[in-house]
């Protein structure tokens, strides 16, 4: 007799340990946090588990802990708009709360201080003058004439580095499942 296949290749499972199941703490908590409305987060963790250890089998993903949170987030929003959230009777009510609020919520801040974290990565990820310069065009707001004379380079090479840097930035979003693939041109 012939011993049964291992389902779960050793090198799977050590990846699966050492990638996947240090964060899940964080993405319960942040699941918490993020979507309260979400009844049961260890649906969506195991789900989130199940999907990026596919997406793994098929692709290198460099990014674990960003594409965990990214595919949790999918889940969770997609979870929330299939459930009814609120009954009919509780509409009628909502115009009676004393309370106007035109702000983000916090799933919004959370999601958008998450997509914050992996944009710094992307940009940390560029070479030195490369990231200076996207810092100083897009962050800091100053013209390319201005970041010329301060770092002492033309303003072509300015709009270069802007330009690479914003390839680059995409490139690793990309890469991480954050951003649609480009389409080919016909």
């Amino acid at each position: 007799m012939f011993p049964p296949a291992d389902p779960d290749p050793p090198d799977l499972t050590v990846w699966y340990r050492e990638e996947i199941l240090v964060h899940e703490a964080s993405l319960r908590a942040y699941l918490r946090r993020a979507f309260p409305i979400v009844t049961d987060p260890d649906n969506v963790v195991q789900e989130t588990f199940v999907r990026v250890l596919r997406a793994h089998q098929t692709r290198q993903i460099d990014n674990v802990r960003g594409y965990l949170f990214a595919t949790a987030r999918y889940l969770a929003l997609n979870l929330m708009r299939r459930k009814e959230i609120i009954s009919m009777e509780s509409i009628a009510e909502i115009e009676d709360l004393p309370i106007i609020h035109d702000g983000p919520g916090v799933a919004d801040q959370v999601s958008l201080k998450f997509d914050l974290e992996i944009l710094t990565e992307a940009i940390q990820s560029l070479p030195p003058r490369c990231r200076d310069v996207l810092t100083l065009r897009k962050i800091d707001g100053l013209s390319q004439r201005e970041i010329a004379g301060r770092m002492g380079i033309s303003e072509h090479t300015v709009e270069a580095q802007v330009t690479a840097g914003m390839r680059r930035c995409a490139q690793f979003l990309r890469q991480r499942g954050l951003m649609p693939a480009r389409k080919e041109k016909s």
